[in-house]
């Protein structure tokens, strides 16, 4: 695994805020919000736009219907955990039978000299952050594969063989420096163009590393 660590925060990154403070992205704030960040004060950093000085996060509530989007300052932010520093190794003893964390075992191994940056997202990348026992024996294995040049679609085709046949169910997200998209959906390639999410919302494109000749995506 390759790549440096960085201090600016990027979508699928984890944060612990020194503040119980979230600026909301909607309306009305629920109730189960300021409980859940005195409880474990992290947050997922989300593809959507912040105005400046804000990162636009989401928040987990105990019960798999309470997720939440709003706001954190810049200067809220403590600790950051990358995707590509969290490891089966982080995990209770205890908890690494439960499929998706032996999953992610597997990966490990499989994926020990591939020349990428990734790691688990989803609720497995947040059990490793925090210690906070959220997956469960149903819960998929989630990664992100962090790729700023092209993926030929040999390659993609070989990892996707390879995660298929893992245990766990395993969903791939794979991102570009300007947009995320199904490694699934790019490796068996059903159709010419290609599902894209982006902070603007969602796009059908050719080429996933050349948003910007795909007309701006206006």
């Amino acid at each position: 695994m390759v790549g440096a660590i960085y201090d600016v925060p990027r979508v699928h990154d984890l944060l612990y805020l020194r503040s119980e403070t979230i600026h909301p992205a909607c309306m009305t704030e629920l109730p189960w919000v300021q409980m859940a960040m005195r409880r474990i004060p992290w947050v997922v950093v989300r593809r959507v736009n912040a105005p400046a000085s804000k990162i636009a996060v989401g928040i987990r509530g105990t019960n798999r219907n309470q997720r939440w989007g709003g706001l954190v300052e810049m200067t809220d932010v403590v600790l950051i955990k990358q995707p590509l520093q969290l490891r089966t190794s982080l995990a209770h003893d205890s908890r690494k039978a439960i499929p998706a964390l032996k999953t992610l075992a597997l990966v490990e191994e499989e994926f020990a000299d591939l020349d990428l940056n990734w790691g688990p997202v989803g609720s497995v990348g947040f059990e490793l952050a925090t210690g906070d026992c959220v997956t469960t024996e149903s819960s998929d294995l989630d990664l992100a594969l962090f790729a700023s040049q092209r993926i030929a679609h040999a390659i993609a085709h070989d990892l996707w063989s390879t995660l298929s046949s893992l245990p766990a169910k395993v969903d791939v997200r794979v991102e570009t420096p300007c947009c995320g998209f199904s490694l699934e959906e790019y490796a068996l390639r059903r159709s010419a163009k290609i599902m894209i999410r982006t902070p603007d919302g969602r796009h059908l494109v050719e080429d996933p590393w050349d948003v910007a000749g795909e007309g701006g995506l206006k």
